[in-house]
Formats: C-alpha cells, structure tokens, sequence
C-alpha cells in the first residue's frame, strides 16, 4: 500500500521530556490513509496507525523508521475519519525501544492502540 495525501500538519506538542512526548491531532477523512479501507465505513487502518506512530517517533526521537522487532500491539478499538488523536510516546534510550498509547483525545479512557516496539538510532553521517 502506498500513501500519497498523509500528511499530518496539525500536530500540537501536549508535553515533551527528553524521552517522553505527548501530541494531538486529527487526521482528516481527506487523507489517503482512508482509501480503500472499508469504503462505506472508513478507518484507520492498523498499519497506518504504526506508520504515525514509527513516523513521530523519529520527528521527535532521531529513531530509525525501519522496526526489527514488535514487542507488543494491541488495537482496541477503530479510528474514524476526524477523530482528535491523544499519542504518548516514551523512549527508553536504555533498552532501544519505544512504547505508545493512541488514544481519543475528546473521550477519556478511550484507547485506539498501545505497544512497544524496538527502535535502532538514526545514523548520522
């Protein structure tokens, strides 16, 4: 699968540490992300989920895009159209990894998706 029109340009840092950040957003039903996915009931695919997850991971941690290992995922609930993103993401430098929680920002409790993942550091030439 091949995204064209997922741009993400509304992001808002919430809070940001050295290894912690949380963000919200919303990614619009406009966004190829959508296509093809159920197309009279658009959601967010999984790996779309994990491709913004993996995608600000690196904007704000200099991690790899490249996963070599999934550690744990769990999607919880579907992500439509619109809906106002809550994403935390921790870093642990220590054990080259990284865990997330997506979640609604407009409902509490609401979890879309959460895991770790290992991570390799970006190389800098």
């Amino acid at each position: 699968m091949i995204f064209n029109n997922h741009d993400i340009d509304n992001e808002v840092v919430v809070s940001r540490d050295e290894s912690k950040i949380a963000l919200e957003f919303t990614i619009p039903a406009t966004s190829d992300f959508f296509d093809g996915h159920f197309p009279q009931y658009k959601l967010l695919p999984a790996v779309a989920q994990f491709e913004i997850i993996t995608r600000f991971s690196r904007k704000y941690f200099s991690t790899q895009r490249y996963v070599p290992n999934i550690k744990r995922i769990k999607f919880s609930a579907p992500i439509k159209p619109d809906t106002k993103i809550h994403l935390e993401l921790t870093y642990k430098r220590d054990k080259s990894s990284v865990s997330f929680n997506m979640a609604d920002a407009n409902v509490e409790g609401k979890v879309y998706s959460s895991g770790s993942f290992a991570v390799l550091e970006e190389v800098t030439a």
